[in-house]
């Protein structure tokens, strides 16, 4: 946990943050810069595939082959360079992004993606990618989390693409201690960044410790949240931690909850 901010839209705000403590930091940092304490309770981690790596090494290893790579978190964009470590290593391969957070992912191994939606959800990137030369052959690398959705890899097949789908890592639940716990009862809101977030916490804590104000990246997280019996109060239009938490800070200005909703 950060010390105490003193200025801004949510100071005085106790914020949970249940992100993977290997990727929590800019969430935190814009959190602080927004007045808030922000306190790190990430409610999963970040696993190897079950195979160790083997099938991504392996589908990697004919990147060449594919028309398009897909990229859909970070994460994916850092499982997948440990094999490839190198930019020419995609060879004559496009390159998509889900969202400003995977395209900055790429970015920093220099790579400049060739297609990023205008909405960061997989029904846009479906939208927004461009159809196949030759109907059912020609290739796209997916790789992915092992629990991703189905959506954008059967939205691709039917517009006509062959799609691979490859497990680059895993999310799994995390655990708290007791003084985590002990947080809880404290907070005044608590962020969820994707559905593993919200189901690794909810296993973790259950949803009778869950702090007064729940705010969501995007509607995916909304809708996995609302479907265990949660109510949402922030949904971010932009779905990236910067739009979480000018989300979050807009809703407190307009409850006039200056200091926390307690």
């Amino acid at each position: 946990m950060t010390g105490l901010p003193v200025a801004g839209p949510l100071a005085g705000w106790r914020v949970i943050v249940t992100r993977a403590r290997a990727q929590s930091s800019s969430l935190v940092e814009l959190l602080v810069d927004a007045g808030a304490c922000p306190v790190e309770l990430p409610a999963i981690e970040i696993a190897d595939p079950i195979d160790g790596g083997a099938a991504l090494e392996q589908a990697l290893s004919g990147i060449e082959d594919f028309e398009w790579v897909v990229f859909t978190s970070a994460n994916a964009v850092e499982r997948c360079w440990r094999h490839l470590g190198d930019v020419a290593a995609l060879g004559g391969a496009k390159v998509a992004a889900i969202g400003e957070g995977t395209a900055a992912a790429l970015a920093e191994h220099g790579i400049a993606a060739d297609l990023v939606p205008e909405r960061f959800v997989a029904e846009s990137l479906v939208d927004a990618f461009p159809a196949p030369a030759r109907l059912g052959e020609a290739p796209v690398l997916l790789p992915c989390a092992a629990e991703a959705r189905d959506v954008l890899a059967d939205g691709l097949r039917a517009k006509g693409w062959r799609v691979e789908v490859v497990e680059a890592y895993r999310t799994v639940v995390s655990t708290f201690d007791e003084s985590g716990f002990g947080a809880l009862d404290d907070a005044d809101a608590i962020t969820f960044t994707s559905s593993s977030t919200v189901t690794g916490y909810l296993e973790l804590a259950g949803a009778g410790r869950m702090p007064p104000v729940v705010a969501c990246i995007g509607p995916v997280t909304a809708r996995t949240a609302m479907k265990a019996g949660l109510r949402v109060d922030v949904v971010a239009a932009v779905h990236t931690v910067d739009g979480l938490v000018g989300a979050l800070a807009e809703w407190a200005k307009h409850q006039g909850a200056q200091g926390g909703p307690r």
